[in-house]
């Protein structure tokens, strides 16, 4: 399953902090961040539930970037 969300990050070197972050995190499969359009992709593991996996993403994000934000 894939999703798009809203984010809010300040530079682009961020935004790759968070895609990174993203990534890293238990039940994505793959996650891209598009500065220019300030957007998400994610693409979670099957059976893995998106609320409660995007939690987990947004909390490591903000360990890399604290003033960043995901819409959820």
């Amino acid at each position: 399953m894939k999703k798009t969300y809203k984010i809010d990050v300040d530079c682009a070197n961020c935004a790759n902090l968070m895609e990174d972050a993203a990534r890293k995190t238990s039940g994505v499969q793959n996650a891209t961040v598009n500065f220019m359009t300030l957007k998400m992709n994610v693409e979670f593991e099957e059976g893995q539930d998106p609320k409660a996996v995007m939690q987990e993403v947004r909390k490591a994000c903000k360990k890399v970037e604290p003033d960043c934000e995901i819409f959820l």
